[in-house]
């Protein structure tokens, strides 16, 4: 019995491979009021970012009501300036402490 030899099927062109933002990964240099969250070493933002969200769920300061809301406690109301935040509002509230 003679076993039919299988062809190779034409594979699809290869899909570019997305290239990250150099501006999102240009380390950048926390104030000293961010650095006592995330520490002192430059970071690119998404870093920073995460290392927040890291210490937002460490310390239990997502609003139980609403998940969208982030309370601040003492380090983190020196940053957002306010007693609660959306997390849509994180972003734009930490370029004001990167450099």
């Amino acid at each position: 019995m003679a076993t039919a030899k299988k062809t190779p099927t034409a594979a699809a062109p290869a899909a570019k491979k997305r290239s990250p933002n150099a501006a999102f990964m240009k380390a950048l240099t926390p104030s000293p009021a961010l650095a006592a969250v995330v520490g002192s070493a430059p970071l690119p933002r998404t870093q920073i970012i995460s290392k927040l969200w890291i210490y937002i769920r460490a310390n239990n300061l997502q609003d139980a009501a609403n998940k969208q809301n982030i309370n601040a406690d003492a380090k983190l109301k020196e940053l957002f300036g306010k007693p609660q935040v959306s997390m849509f509002e994180l972003a734009g509230l930490i370029g004001k402490h990167v450099k």
